[in-house]
């Protein structure tokens, strides 16, 4: 089952607040990246299967979450896994100040979601590299992310040799060159 709108995201993501409520659990904050930051972030239609999010700040561990996770699934009779947390692979490529960026896109009483700025979802696009990425980067190009800061963070990171930077650094090229930037 996909999320085909952001109607159903908003909706699990209240329903696992009104979970998390109801235990009474502490403050959690997510982080929200890919296409679903897109669509709650940003209003660019992505069709996406799964809300990409960790864990940015939480008593409860990302297995407590889990459950929490599962029961709301169930209520909605969506994926269990709607709640994915494997964007996180690449956060290493974000740079250090990303939460500086950061959006509120939900506020319920217990459970509080971020995503990640225009720039930064560009910077991990290019960490993807994908053919699929392509047109995403050039929304978020024609959006306004900041193509001057993103090229500045990846030549910083293949400084420091980091695996995949030259790469990325490429294919954001290649996708200002695709749009006349």
């Amino acid at each position: 089952m996909g999320f085909v709108n952001t109607a159903l995201m908003k909706k699990a993501l209240q329903v696992l607040d009104q979970k998390l409520t109801s235990k009474k659990q502490a403050e959690v904050q997510l982080l929200i990246g890919g296409g679903s930051a897109f669509a709650l972030g940003y209003q660019i239609p992505l069709q996406t299967a799964d809300v990409d999010a960790v864990l940015l700040k939480s008593k409860l561990s990302a297995a407590e979450l889990d459950s929490f996770v599962k029961e709301t699934a169930r209520e909605l009779s969506i994926s269990s896994d709607w709640l994915n947390p494997h964007f996180a692979t690449f956060m290493f490529c974000l740079p250090s100040d990303y939460g500086d960026r950061l959006h509120r896109v939900f506020q319920g009483k217990t459970l509080k979601a971020y995503v990640l700025s225009l720039t930064d979802l560009l910077i991990m696009k290019c960490f993807a590299g994908r053919e699929k990425d392509m047109p995403h980067a050039k929304i978020l190009i024609r959006k306004g992310a900041d193509t001057a800061f993103a090229a500045s963070h990846l030549q910083e990171l293949i400084q420091k040799k980091i695996r995949g930077a030259k790469e990325a650094l490429d294919f954001l090229n290649d996708a200002e060159e695709q749009i006349g930037v």
